[in-house]
C-alpha cells in the first residue's frame, strides 16, 4: 500500500440506496481530519435501490468520483486500490457479505483501510441481525448514546467483540435553528415510503393533511415526498402518495414538495411524521415536531422510538393547535445533540480512525462474527444473495465480473428494473387484496 501523506484522505464509500449514500458520504467527512484534503470516491451497488442522478442531487452529497457497480466489481476495485477508509453504507446483509469478501482479497494485501459501518438513522427493528450481521467493521458506528448501549449489549451478549462500536450522531444534522414563525406558517407532512404500508393508512394520513388544510387556508402544507413515481429508496413504496393524491380536489394551500429535507426545514414551523428520521432532523433545530399517534404507537410503525420524547400526538390535537415540547433528556439520549454539542460528536471516530491508520504493522485481517462454524445455515446464504461463495470470492459467472456493461445489457437491465417496479408497485398491490377477499 503506497504511504500515506498526512494531509490526504483517500476514501471510498459504498451505498445501495439514496438515503445511505448520504449517511455514508457525509460520515466520510464527519470522520476526516478537519485539514485533510478528502478524496471521496463513490460506489453505488446494483440492485433495487440504486439512486437516479435527481436522488443523488437532492442528497446534498457530493463525491469526487460516482459510479455504479455489482459486488464483484466493487471488490475488484478494492483489490486494487489504495484507499485509507472505506465506508460500507448497506443493508446488514450487504455488510456481512462485503466484509467477508473484502476479507478474501484483502489476504495476501500488506495493508488495509480502515472500514466503517452503521445506520442511516433510527433503529427500532431487528436490531440483533442488523447488528450481527455488521459485526468486523474496525468501527460500528451508534448514533446515539443509547445505541451505542444497545450496540455493546447485544455484541457481548453473544461474546463478540464489542471494541468497535463508537458513539458518533447522525451525520446530517444542520442547518440554521428555528427562531420564530415563518409568513405564511408552513405545515410539513414528512412521507415515509413504507411505513404506513397500508392502503387504508395512507390515504387516511393524506385525508387527515387535506382536512388540515382546509381548517388552516391561512397556512402552507406541504407533503415532502421522498421519491417520484418509478424511484425506489431505502425501502419500498407501493403506494406513492402521489397516487392517492391523483384526482383529488387538494386545496391551493397543500402543494407536493420533493427537494432536500434541509432546505424543507428552513421554512418549516411544524413537522409531522409517522416516524421519519426527519423527525430528528427537525428537532435538531429546535422546529416544533410531531410523531403521528392516530394509527397507535407500535413497532411495526416505528414510533415507539419516540416514547418519552415528548412529541407524540394526534391529528385532532394539531388541528386544535397543540405544539410538541421535547423531553430534553430524552433529545440528549438520542445523539439530536440541540444543546450545542454536535461539533464534537464525530470526534472520539476521527480519532479512532487515526490510531488505527497509524497502527504499526497495519491492519489485522478483518474478523466478522458470523463465519462458516457459528452461522453455517444462515451465512452462505447472505454471501449467495451477492453472488459471493463460502470462501468470500465471487462465484463462477458472477455478475460483471469487471466489464462494462454494453448496450444490450444496459437496455435489458432498464427493462427489468422498470419490471421489478411495476411488480412492487402495481401487480403485487392486486394480489394482496385478492388474497383479502
Amino acid at each position: 500500500m503506497p504511504v500515506r501523506t498526512t494531509k490526504t484522505r483517500r476514501t471510498a464509500v459504498l451505498a445501495d440506496s439514496d438515503t445511505r449514500w448520504k449517511w455514508g458520504a457525509l460520515t466520510a467527512r464527519r470522520i476526516a481530519p478537519e485539514d485533510a484534503d478528502l478524496r471521496l470516491d463513490g460506489y453505488l451497488l446494483r440492485g433495487r435501490a440504486t439512486p437516479t442522478a435527481r436522488q443523488l442531487q437532492e442528497t446534498g452529497a457530493p463525491a469526487d468520483s460516482l459510479r455504479e457497480v455489482t459486488a464483484a466489481e466493487f471488490l475488484r476495485a478494492m483489490e486494487r486500490e489504495p484507499y485509507d477508509v472505506l465506508v460500507l453504507a448497506l443493508v446488514g446483509g450487504g455488510v456481512q457479505a462485503m466484509l467477508h469478501g473484502l476479507r478474501a482479497v484483502w489476504k495476501d494485501r500488506p495493508g488495509r483501510p480502515v472500514v466503517v459501518t452503521g445506520y442511516v438513522g433510527v433503529v427500532y427493528e431487528k436490531l440483533a441481525d442488523g447488528l450481527l450481521l455488521r459485526h468486523g467493521a474496525d468501527l460500528v458506528l451508534a448514533n446515539s448514546r443509547q445505541d451505542a448501549e444497545r450496540f455493546r449489549a447485544v455484541y457481548e451478549g453473544v461474546g463478540a467483540d464489542a471494541s468497535a462500536v463508537t458513539e458518533v450522531a447522525l451525520p446530517f444534522l444542520g442547518g440554521a435553528p428555528h427562531t420564530g414563525e415563518h409568513e405564511p406558517y408552513t405545515v410539513v407532512f414528512a412521507a415515509q415510503p413504507s411505513v404506513p404500508g397500508d392502503r387504508r393508512d395512507r390515504a387516511y394520513l393524506l385525508d387527515r393533511l387535506v382536512r388540515h388544510a382546509r381548517a388552516h387556508p391561512e397556512r402552507e402544507v406541504l407533503l415532502k415526498l421522498r421519491s417520484r413515481p418509478g424511484e425506489h429508496t431505502t425501502h419500498l413504496e407501493e403506494l406513492p402518495y402521489q397516487r392517492l393524491a391523483r384526482g383529488r380536489d387538494l386545496p391551493p394551500n397543500l402543494r407536493l414538495v420533493y427537494g432536500h429535507m434541509g432546505e424543507v426545514l428552513d421554512r418549516t414551523d411544524l413537522l409531522v411524521t409517522v416516524s421519519s428520521t426527519a423527525a430528528l432532523e427537525a428537532l435538531h433545530r429546535r422546529v416544533p415536531t410531531a410523531v403521528l399517534t392516530d394509527l397507535g404507537v407500535r413497532e411495526s410503525l416505528g414510533n415507539h422510538h419516540f416514547i418519552g420524547s415528548g412529541c407524540l400526538a394526534s391529528w385532532d390535537q394539531l388541528d386544535a393547535g397543540h405544539r410538541p415540547q421535547p423531553d430534553e433528556e430524552w433529545l440528549a439520549r438520542q445523539g439530536v445533540a440541540a444543546d450545542g454539542t454536535y461539533a464534537t460528536a464525530f470526534d472520539h471516530a476521527r480519532d479512532r480512525v487515526a490510531r488505527l491508520l497509524d497502527r504499526p504493522g497495519g491492519l489485522p485481517p478483518l474478523a466478522p462474527w458470523y463465519t462458516p462454524e457459528t452461522a453455517p445455515g444462515y451465512l452462505p446464504g447472505v454471501l449467495a444473495r451477492h453472488h459471493l461463495g463460502p470462501d468470500g470470492l465471487p462465484l463462477p459467472g458472477a455478475p460483471a465480473a469487471g466489464t462494462a456493461p454494453g448496450p444490450v445489457r444496459r437496455i435489458v437491465r432498464r427493462a427489468a428494473r422498470g419490471a421489478y417496479r411495476h411488480g412492487v408497485q402495481r401487480v403485487a398491490p392486486v394480489i394482496r387484496r385478492m388474497g383479502e377477499l
